[in-house]
């Protein structure tokens, strides 16, 4: 201290000190930045009545929504900027963003309930999304706690998009999209647990094997990728009613969350 203060008794008075910066890391913000304008573009093409477009959308979204945490662990770029900006895109690309395109497509014929179930939708996913921000101690961090955003987004406008292809106009399959918007909007905010794959590792070698059950993968999705898609998403938005009830009656934990920052101890709460 008494060094420091030396030093500053003896700086030339006429030299301006000027503090370190503090920057923002723009490889993993690009990547977030995309995403977003993948969820405004869905929201613009929905509106424009190119709801194939605004499907892609969504799915580009979600694409860059996966890179971006990545590539900020793997550049060593992580910031509490670069996770409230990715908070913030994942509500319009998820949130909002499929909301509104389902409610333009087919809800809006279902008048106060349309809207309704849209924003029951947009509401859960902002919940789940501020969930997920505050809690802090996972337990087993192989499972989500709930749908994740991006996986129920992928069920409302997965639909969307093979219906479109399928040529079924919004207004004959209403109250099936009323039905899928309230499933996954509620799904989101439950303790239903959802594998998140983040036990897998990019880095470590596989066998031959799995490059080639890539390489099918690819060309199967390529059959037609509107089905192949929703398919998957399907499967996935009930896998973790079938996670939950098979650890019931195996009499394990189903809650993979414990604590939070503000609240107390949520253990017996999630059971």
């Amino acid at each position: 201290m008494h060094d420091a203060n030396h030093l500053e008794e003896n700086q030339d008075p006429g030299v301006v000190v000027r503090k370190r910066r503090k920057g923002i890391y723009i490889l993993p913000n690009l990547f977030t930045l995309a995403a977003l304008f993948g969820g405004f573009y869905a929201i613009v093409m929905a509106i424009n009545g190119r709801f194939d477009l605004a499907a892609a959308g969504v799915f580009c979204a979600m694409v860059l929504d996966s890179l971006d945490g990545r590539v900020a662990r793997m550049t060593n770029t992580q910031s509490a900027f670069g996770e409230q900006m990715d908070s913030l895109s994942d509500m319009v690309s998820f949130g909002a963003a499929p909301a509104l395109i389902s409610y333009v497509w087919a809800l809006k014929d279902l008048g106060r309930w349309g809207w309704i179930a849209a924003f029951v939708y947009c509401a859960c996913a902002a919940l789940r999304l501020a969930r997920f921000n505050v809690n802090t101690a996972v337990v087993d961090k192989r499972y989500f706690q709930g749908l994740p955003s991006p996986a129920a987004a992928a069920l409302v406008t997965g639909f969307i998009w093979l219906m479109n292809e399928l040529e079924i106009p919004g207004p004959d399959v209403h109250w099936v999209m009323f039905g899928l918007a309230l499933y996954a909007g509620l799904t989101m905010v439950t303790n239903v647990p959802f594998y998140s794959f983040k036990d897998i590792q990019m880095k470590r070698s596989v066998p031959f094997a799995v490059i080639v059950a890539i390489a099918l993968a690819i060309a199967v999705i390529n059959i037609h990728p509107p089905t192949v898609l929703f398919s998957v998403f399907v499967v996935y938005g009930f896998s973790g009613y079938v996670v939950y009830a098979w650890r019931r009656t195996k009499g394990q934990q189903t809650s993979v969350i414990s604590t939070s920052t503000d609240e107390p101890d949520e253990r017996g709460l999630h059971k």
